[in-house]
C-alpha cells in the first residue's frame, strides 16, 4: 500500500510543472471557449440566415489551432534544442515561422471557403454564393490569424525569457485565443456579407490575388547553401496535410450543423459545444507537443507499442482532462442558469447539474482515450516516414480530435437526452 502511495507521490512530484502550467493554461482555454460559446449563442441569426455557417465556424476554429499550434510546437522544439532566438533575421526561427504562418493562413482560408461551400452545395442546403463563403473564410481567417500570430510570438518570448516548457502551455493558449478571436471575426465578416454584398466580390478577388502572390514569392525561392528554404519547406510539407485536416474539420462542422436545431434549442449545450471541442484540441496539442519534443531530443523511443514514458503522459492527460471537462460543464450550467435568471424565464432548465456532468464526463473519458493513442501513433508514424512531427502531428491530431470530439459529443448527447428529457 505504501509503495503505491510513494509511486503516486513521485508521479505528481515529477510532473508538478506540467500540472501547474498545463492546468492553468487549460482553465484559461476553457473560459475562453465558453466565452466563444456565448458568442456563438448570440450568432443564432447568422447561423439560421446563412445555411452552412456552422460548418464554416468549426472549420475556421480548427484551422487556426492547426496552423498556429504547429507554429508554437516548432518554436518550443527550437527552445529545447537551443536554436531559438527572438530575432526577425532572415533564415531565423522566428522569421521563417512568421512567413509560413501568414502564407498558410491565406492559402488554407481560401481552401476552407471553397470546400465549405462545395459541401453545402453538394448537400443541397441552399447556401449562399461561393463568393460569400470565400469572403467570410478569408476575412475571418486573415484577421484572426494576424492576432494569433502576435499571441504566439508573445508566448514564445515570455516562455523563453522565463525558461518555461512552452509545450505545456502553447496549444491550450492558442486554442483559447483562437476561440475568442475567430468567432467575432467570422461574425464581422458575415455581417458585412449581409449588409454590403456589393463589395464582397471585388474584395474577395483582391484577397485571392494576394494569396497567389504570396505563394509565388515563397515557392520561387532558391535553396540556400544546398538546403531548401525553411519557409518553403514548411509551406510545401504543411499545405497538403492541412487541406486533409480541413476536410476533417468540415466533416466535424457538418456533424454539428446536422444537430443545429437541438443545439439551438438547448442554450447550455450550445454554450458548451465550442468548449468541449476546444478541450480535445488543446489536450491533444499539449500531448503531441511533448511527444514531438521528446522524439527530437531522443528521450522517447519510437516503437509500435507505447512505453512507460508514453503511458505516464497518457495519465497526465486523463487527469488534466477530467478536471477541465468537469470545470467547463459546471461553468456552462451556471451561465445558463444566470441567463435564465436575467431573462426572468419561468421555463425550467433543460438539464440539471448532474445530467450536465454525466454527459460531458462520459464524452470526455471516451475522447481522452482516443486522443492519447492517436497523438502517440501520429508522432511515431511521422518520425518513421522522415516527416517533422512538429509540422504534421498537431494538425492531424487536432483535426482528427475535432471530428472525434464532435462525433462523441453528439453520440453521448443522443444517448443521454432521451433519459433526461
Amino acid at each position: 500500500m505504501m509503495d503505491r502511495v510513494t509511486v503516486v507521490k513521485e508521479f505528481f512530484s515529477r510532473n508538478e510543472t506540467v500540472f501547474k502550467m498545463g492546468l492553468t493554461a487549460l482553465v484559461m482555454a476553457s473560459v475562453a471557449a465558453l466565452v466563444a460559446g456565448l458568442f456563438l449563442e448570440s450568432m443564432e441569426e447568422f447561423i439560421i440566415v446563412i445555411p452552412g455557417m456552422m460548418i464554416l465556424i468549426y472549420s475556421a476554429i480548427g484551422m487556426r489551432g492547426n496552423i498556429f499550434g504547429a507554429m508554437g510546437s516548432r518554436l518550443g522544439t527550437s527552445m529545447h534544442m537551443g536554436t531559438f532566438e527572438m530575432s526577425l533575421r532572415k533564415g531565423g526561427v522566428i522569421r521563417t515561422n512568421v512567413e509560413a504562418a501568414i502564407a498558410l493562413t491565406f492559402v488554407v482560408s481560401l481552401a476552407m471557403g471553397i470546400i465549405s461551400w462545395g459541401v453545402v452545395d453538394l448537400l443541397n442546403m441552399e447556401g449562399t454564393s461561393i463568393w460569400n463563403f470565400m469572403f467570410i473564410s478569408l476575412t475571418g481567417g486573415i484577421l484572426a490569424g494576424f492576432v494569433l500570430l502576435f499571441v504566439n510570438l508573445g508566448i514564445a518570448k515570455i516562455g523563453h525569457e522565463r525558461e518555461w516548457d512552452t509545450d505545456n502551455i502553447t496549444a491550450p493558449l492558442i486554442a483559447a485565443a483562437g476561440d475568442i478571436v475567430t468567432m467575432p471575426m467570422l461574425f464581422l465578416a458575415a455581417w458585412f456579407v449581409l449588409n454590403h454584398s456589393e463589395y464582397v466580390m471585388p474584395l474577395t478577388t483582391l484577397m485571392i490575388i494576394f494569396t497567389v502572390l504570396i505563394m509565388v514569392w515563397i515557392l520561387q525561392r532558391r535553396p540556400v547553401k544546398s538546403r531548401m528554404d525553411t519557409t518553403k519547406r514548411i509551406l510545401i510539407q504543411s499545405t497538403p496535410i492541412l487541406i486533409i485536416c480541413l476536410v476533417l474539420d468540415v466533416i466535424a462542422g457538418l456533424v454539428m450543423e446536422g444537430e443545429k436545431d437541438s443545439l439551438l434549442a438547448l442554450t447550455a449545450l450550445l454554450i458548451l459545444t465550442p468548449a468541449f471541442l476546444n478541450e480535445g484540441n488543446a489536450l491533444s496539442g499539449m500531448l503531441t507537443s511533448r511527444l514531438s519534443s521528446m522524439i527530437h531530443l531522443g528521450t522517447l523511443k519510437v516503437q509500435m507499442l507505447p512505453g512507460k514514458k508514453s503511458f505516464e503522459n497518457f495519465a497526465i492527460t486523463y487527469i488534466l482532462g477530467m478536471i477541465t471537462y468537469a470545470f467547463i460543464g459546471t461553468i456552462a450550467f451556471l451561465l445558463t442558469w444566470a441567463m435564465q435568471q436575467y431573462n426572468q424565464s419561468d421555463l425550467p432548465l433543460a438539464l440539471n447539474y448532474p445530467e450536465m456532468l454525466a454527459i460531458i464526463l462520459t464524452a470526455g473519458v471516451i475522447t481522452t482515450t482516443v486522443l492519447n493513442f492517436l497523438s502517440y501513433y501520429v508522432a511515431v508514424l511521422a518520425t518513421r516516414y522522415n516527416l517533422d512531427p512538429d509540422d504534421h502531428s498537431i494538425p492531424i491530431t487536432s483535426s482528427s480530435m475535432d471530428l472525434v470530439s464532435a462525433l462523441v459529443f453528439i453520440g453521448v448527447l443522443l444517448m443521454f437526452l432521451p433519459m433526461f428529457t
